[in-house]
Protein backbone atom coordinates (compact mmCIF):
# COMPACT_ATOMS: atom_id res chain seq x y z
CA UNK A 1 0.00 0.00 0.00
CA UNK A 2 2.37 2.53 0.57
CA UNK A 3 4.10 1.63 -3.01
CA UNK A 4 1.81 2.51 -4.34
CA UNK A 5 0.47 5.28 -2.73
CA UNK A 6 -2.67 3.74 -1.33
CA UNK A 7 -1.86 3.99 2.23
CA UNK A 8 -3.33 8.12 1.76
CA UNK A 9 -6.40 7.02 1.60
CA UNK A 10 -6.36 5.95 5.55
CA UNK A 11 -6.04 8.91 8.86
CA UNK A 12 -2.79 8.41 10.72
CA UNK A 13 -3.96 5.79 13.32
CA UNK A 14 -4.97 3.34 10.41
CA UNK A 15 -2.24 3.91 8.80
CA UNK A 16 0.39 3.02 11.81
CA UNK A 17 -1.85 0.48 12.73
CA UNK A 18 -1.48 -1.15 8.86
CA UNK A 19 2.90 -0.46 9.66
CA UNK A 20 2.98 -2.51 12.68
CA UNK A 21 1.21 -5.12 11.24
CA UNK A 22 3.03 -5.48 8.25
CA UNK A 23 6.37 -4.53 10.26
CA UNK A 24 5.13 -7.78 12.57
CA UNK A 25 4.13 -9.93 10.10
CA UNK A 26 7.34 -9.21 7.91
CA UNK A 27 9.31 -9.89 11.20
CA UNK A 28 7.91 -13.40 11.48
CA UNK A 29 6.99 -14.65 8.31
CA UNK A 30 9.76 -13.50 6.01
CA UNK A 31 12.04 -16.40 6.18
CA UNK A 32 9.04 -18.63 4.99
CA UNK A 33 9.94 -16.82 1.47
CA UNK A 34 12.74 -18.61 0.71
CA UNK A 35 11.70 -22.09 1.22
CA UNK A 36 11.01 -23.80 -1.46
CA UNK A 37 10.14 -27.60 0.09
CA UNK A 38 8.80 -28.87 3.56
CA UNK A 39 11.76 -29.47 5.68
CA UNK A 40 12.40 -32.99 6.32
CA UNK A 41 11.62 -32.42 10.36
CA UNK A 42 10.90 -29.73 12.66
CA UNK A 43 12.43 -29.17 16.36
CA UNK A 44 10.14 -27.37 18.82
CA UNK A 45 10.95 -26.16 21.86
CA UNK A 46 7.79 -25.12 24.04
CA UNK A 47 4.62 -27.04 22.46
CA UNK A 48 2.06 -25.38 24.29
CA UNK A 49 3.27 -22.44 23.05
CA UNK A 50 3.98 -23.41 19.28
CA UNK A 51 0.58 -24.98 19.25
CA UNK A 52 -0.12 -24.04 15.21
CA UNK A 53 3.32 -24.80 14.21
CA UNK A 54 2.82 -28.32 16.21
CA UNK A 55 -0.73 -28.66 14.21
CA UNK A 56 0.84 -27.30 10.74
CA UNK A 57 3.66 -29.86 11.03
CA UNK A 58 1.09 -32.98 12.10
CA UNK A 59 -1.27 -32.02 9.19
CA UNK A 60 1.79 -31.69 6.30
CA UNK A 61 3.41 -35.15 8.38
CA UNK A 62 6.37 -33.75 8.99
CA UNK A 63 8.24 -35.35 11.57
CA UNK A 64 8.17 -33.61 14.76
CA UNK A 65 11.29 -33.76 17.60
CA UNK A 66 10.40 -31.55 20.38
CA UNK A 67 11.12 -30.56 24.17
CA UNK A 68 8.32 -32.25 26.26
CA UNK A 69 7.75 -30.67 29.50
CA UNK A 70 5.06 -32.22 32.09
CA UNK A 71 2.50 -29.33 30.97
CA UNK A 72 2.59 -30.92 27.22
CA UNK A 73 1.56 -34.02 25.14
CA UNK A 74 4.11 -36.06 24.00
CA UNK A 75 1.32 -38.18 21.90
CA UNK A 76 2.05 -35.07 19.33
CA UNK A 77 5.21 -35.67 18.79
CA UNK A 78 7.31 -38.29 17.03
CA UNK A 79 10.51 -37.75 18.79
CA UNK A 80 9.92 -36.56 22.33
CA UNK A 81 12.94 -34.99 24.53
CA UNK A 82 12.01 -35.40 28.28
CA UNK A 83 13.10 -31.91 29.83
CA UNK A 84 12.41 -28.25 31.24
CA UNK A 85 11.17 -26.36 28.13
CA UNK A 86 11.33 -23.31 30.54
CA UNK A 87 14.87 -22.73 31.20
CA UNK A 88 17.08 -21.55 29.39
CA UNK A 89 20.08 -23.17 30.53
CA UNK A 90 18.25 -26.69 29.71
CA UNK A 91 16.85 -25.49 26.06
CA UNK A 92 20.46 -24.55 25.25
CA UNK A 93 22.27 -27.86 26.79
CA UNK A 94 19.33 -29.94 25.02
CA UNK A 95 20.10 -27.89 21.92
CA UNK A 96 23.99 -28.34 22.47
CA UNK A 97 23.36 -32.32 22.12
CA UNK A 98 21.09 -31.98 19.28
CA UNK A 99 23.87 -29.78 17.45
CA UNK A 100 26.19 -31.68 18.02
CA UNK A 101 24.58 -35.07 16.79
CA UNK A 102 22.80 -33.64 13.57
CA UNK A 103 27.07 -32.03 12.28
CA UNK A 104 28.32 -35.97 13.69
CA UNK A 105 25.30 -37.66 11.25
CA UNK A 106 25.73 -34.78 8.40
CA UNK A 107 29.88 -35.68 8.58
CA UNK A 108 29.14 -39.11 8.61
CA UNK A 109 26.34 -39.12 5.83
CA UNK A 110 29.53 -37.12 3.79
CA UNK A 111 31.73 -39.33 4.18
CA UNK A 112 29.41 -42.35 2.94
CA UNK A 113 28.49 -40.22 0.02
CA UNK A 114 32.38 -39.36 -0.60
CA UNK A 115 33.46 -42.89 -0.67
CA UNK A 116 30.82 -43.85 -2.78
CA UNK A 117 31.79 -41.63 -5.29
CA UNK A 118 35.32 -42.06 -4.85
CA UNK A 119 35.48 -46.04 -5.03
CA UNK A 120 34.43 -46.88 -8.50
CA UNK A 121 36.82 -43.76 -9.87
CA UNK A 122 39.58 -45.48 -7.70
CA UNK A 123 38.79 -49.02 -9.61
CA UNK A 124 39.49 -47.18 -12.90
CA UNK A 125 42.48 -45.67 -12.10
CA UNK A 126 43.83 -48.41 -10.50
CA UNK A 127 42.87 -50.70 -13.67
CA UNK A 128 44.44 -48.22 -15.93
CA UNK A 129 47.73 -47.85 -14.24
CA UNK A 130 48.16 -51.78 -14.49
CA UNK A 131 50.53 -53.17 -17.02
CA UNK A 132 48.92 -54.30 -19.70
CA UNK A 133 51.01 -57.63 -20.56
CA UNK A 134 51.76 -58.18 -24.08
CA UNK A 135 50.94 -62.07 -25.46
CA UNK A 136 53.10 -64.61 -25.34
CA UNK A 137 55.17 -65.02 -28.23
CA UNK A 138 53.83 -68.54 -30.41
CA UNK A 139 56.10 -71.27 -29.99
CA UNK A 140 58.61 -71.77 -33.03
CA UNK A 141 57.68 -74.61 -35.37
CA UNK A 142 59.81 -77.36 -34.65
CA UNK A 143 62.44 -77.81 -37.89
CA UNK A 144 62.21 -81.52 -39.67
CA UNK A 145 64.29 -83.99 -38.68
CA UNK A 146 66.94 -85.07 -41.28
Amino acid sequence: MEQDGSIGQYVKQEQSMIRREHARLFKNLDGLRAIEAAPDVMFVIDLKREHNAVAEARRLRIPLVAIVDTNADPDLVDYPIAGNDDAIRSVKIILQGVTEAINRGKSEADARKSRRINTPREEEAQAAAAPVSAPAPAPAAAAPAA
